[in-house]
């Protein structure tokens, strides 16, 4: 069912003082949602199965540096919102690569390696073989390369030379310089290139083709699936952890989570619905006015490029064609597809930092609080609380999917800096 455009509200929030202020979101409930009871099935665990979340869970959490990021319970903005409870699980501190994108690029690259060595040798290695340096002549001709709006590049960057492997990144007009020097940190070449993120995902897998090179993306397309599935089983890794994190009797009822090509939501809606099964929470899928191509999608039940010109504030967000893949899951996995304008992201970045009536201060990201954005903007209009089952026993799941990414962004939206927040 599609809701027509409405003036809804947010909180805006300082320390203990709130107030509201307008602004517009679109709403589109999906029918071909799959009911509580229905079983994850064979053809969507050939996408993400259980295997394959284990297999990536083995591997990433014996890397060096991997600790459990924090899920925090944040009481206060849940009673400003009018729900129950808020779960945010804060990505800010993964491997201080601030995102949980670190867990799928790079676990990514060491599958491809992995693949490679084991076709050259008949043995498939660990991911701690291949940092020693065990197979340095096979992996130092192994060229990796991706297109990115920033988070993604870096961990692909980051894993190239955890790994030992030479990495080029495609990035678009519009990433910012800090972003490309975060990524150039880790050793990787960085071309810039004029257009938007589409057209740097297609000249990164032309100049793949000419050259020999493995594209590592996190979208997928016609004939391109197994390194999106990789990604996603890395992003398992965080998921699993929340399981383990949330007390014993804790069942969010609600998971609102961002998305730009849908490789986030899908692999969080697969891992939930093979654990919890019919206890699984209504998932609200968020995106950006401008780059909306998973809520045109739902609406015209096919994959459907984004409405706008992918201009946002939230670029990691900043997609404008679906991941095939991700939609496979979607399609049945999400209950609902809303969009927002930056200005509730960036609400929503100052409603974390402040902290409200005592919750625990939080450094996130304009991209990372898109979920917790789109959550904000329903539960203040009563018929977007209806239409999604938002209530005062509502508990919502967030995924705070970065930190302060881009620390001079950061700064200038929230008025302060990251390192400011987290000292307070």
């Amino acid at each position: 069912m599609d809701f027509p455009d409405a003036q809804l509200v947010i909180l805006d929030a300082t320390m203990t003082q709130w107030k509201l202020s307008p602004f517009e979101t679109r709403l589109v409930v999906n029918a071909a949602a799959a009911p509580p009871a229905a079983p994850y099935g064979a053809a969507l665990g050939a996408i993400l199965s259980p295997q394959g979340f284990a297999a990536a869970e083995r591997e990433i959490r014996a890397w060096p540096g991997y600790r459990a990021t924090d899920l925090v319970s944040l009481p206060g903005l849940a009673r400003a919102a009018g729900i129950g409870q808020i779960w945010y699980k804060d990505e800010g501190t993964r491997f201080g690569l601030g995102s949980f994108k670190a867990l799928g690029g790079a676990y990514a690259v060491f599958c491809y390696l992995a693949d490679a060595i084991r076709q050259r040798t008949g043995k498939r290695p660990s991911s701690a073989e291949v940092m020693a340096g065990h197979y340095r002549d096979i992996v130092s001709k192994l060229t990796v390369c991706t297109a990115t709006d920033g988070n993604h590049g870096r961990s692909v960057a980051w894993g190239a030379q955890m790994f030992g492997a030479p990495c080029i990144i495609y990035i678009h007009a519009t990433v910012s310089e800090g972003r490309r020097a975060a990524i150039a940190k880790y050793g990787a070449e960085v071309r810039r290139i004029a257009g938007d993120y589409d057209d740097s995902v297609h000249q990164a897998a032309a100049d793949s083709a000419t050259n020999g090179w493995q594209v590592i993306s996190d979208t997928s397309y016609a004939g391109y699936r197994d390194v999106p599935k990789w990604v996603m089983q890395g992003y398992g890794v965080m998921v699993g952890e929340l399981l383990e994190q949330l007390p014993a009797a804790e069942r969010p009822t609600h998971l609102f989570i961002q998305a730009g090509v849908g490789g986030l939501p899908a692999a969080v809606v697969a891992y939930l619905w093979q654990k919890l099964g019919r206890d699984r929470p209504s998932v609200v899928v968020v995106e950006p006015h401008v780059a909306d191509c998973l809520y045109q999608t739902a609406r015209n039940g096919k994959p459907t490029k984004a409405s706008g010109n992918l201009d946002t504030l939230m670029a990691g967000l900043a997609a404008g064609e679906v991941s095939l893949i991700a939609w496979e899951i979607l399609n049945p996995g999400a209950n609902a597809f809303l969009t927002i304008p930056d200005s509730a992201a960036v609400a929503a970045m100052k409603a974390v930092a402040e902290g409200v009536d005592g919750d625990r201060r939080i450094v996130g990201g304009e991209a990372g609080v898109g979920g917790l954005a789109g959550l904000l903007a329903a539960a203040a209009e009563p018929a977007r609380r209806a239409a999604l089952g938002l209530d005062t026993n509502s508990r919502a799941l967030i995924f705070g999917s970065e930190g302060d990414t881009d620390p001079d962004l950061y700064r200038e939206l929230v008025g302060r800096s990251g390192a400011e927040i987290r000292a307070a």
